[in-house]
């Protein structure tokens, strides 16, 4: 799949289809990542893949800023984040509403999609996010501190060039990019402007929701937020885990989420 050009940047876009597509109209599957140190490959290592065998059609795309996605100077609250994606949508002409799947920061993004643009969201899979209440803004508060923080530390102590220095080039990409991302733009400045949704805006989302989170994550609190304030939300908990249910409980969270997709619409 070439590049698309949306919402005035370049996007790096994965699409795939089912074996079995046979022209029907199912929804589509988006997958949304998490910030900085992350772009589509977590999500097309794990999820993907079942998701496509279930019958559904599955778009991956990086972040602005992120993977192979043009790094913008600015653009990165989760209002531009959505902007992003129905910009997406329309190039790509999907017109029919979609499933979105987020994790972390990216799932941010999808409920803020699901209020401001609730037409285009069939339904929601919120992956270790809260997005409404205290947990929220407490959650927003250390994001911007702990990315401050590895801002300052990549600027000062010349990660980059240390570990290209030391022969470890991969990690030293890596890191040169979150050097470019954090302190080339204004990433971090529009998360410290970021607001949680309010209730009475996640009351109004009419699709089903489905959040799941570690046993020990700093951010299972805001499942109850969830609960309290979403009309049709089904919660799960995975023994355990931190803030890593994506990369360390692959095989239990594919089954959560391959339980709870309504497969007869996903295969049309």
């Amino acid at each position: 799949m070439p590049d698309i050009h949306a919402n005035g940047a370049r996007f790096h876009v994965q699409r795939l289809a089912p074996e079995s597509a046979d022209g029907t109209r199912a929804p589509a599957v988006v997958f949304v990542h998490g910030l900085v140190m992350d772009n589509l490959s977590s999500f097309y290592y794990t999820l993907a893949g079942p998701t496509v065998g279930a019958g559904a059609h599955v778009i991956l795309y990086d972040l602005r800023g992120h993977g192979r996605s043009e790094r913008t100077p600015r653009g990165y609250s989760t209002s531009g984040g959505v902007a992003d994606l129905c910009g997406l949508l329309d190039a790509l002409g999907v017109t029919e509403p979609v499933y979105l799947v987020g994790n972390s920061y990216g799932g941010f993004i999808a409920a803020r999609m699901a209020v401001s643009a609730p037409e285009r969201v069939a339904g929601l899979v919120l992956i270790e996010s809260v997005c409404v209440g205290a947990s929220a803004s407490a959650w927003i508060e250390d994001m911007v501190n702990t990315l401050t923080a590895k801002a300052l530390s990549l600027e000062y102590n010349r990660l980059p060039e240390r570990l290209r220095a030391a022969g470890r080039r991969k990690i030293a990409r890596l890191a040169a990019q979150a050097d470019a991302l954090l302190n080339g733009t204004s990433l971090i400045e529009d998360l410290a402007t970021e607001r949680p949704l309010e209730a009475a805006e996640l009351a109004e989302v009419g699709c089903p929701v489905l959040g799941v989170f570690g046993e020990r994550s700093e951010l299972a609190g805001g499942a109850d937020d969830l609960r309290r304030y979403l009309p049709d939300c089904t919660i799960e908990i995975v023994p355990g885990l931190a803030h890593t249910v994506l990369r360390e409980a692959t095989a239990p969270l594919r089954d959560i989420v391959m339980e709870w997709l309504p497969r007869r619409e996903i295969a049309g």
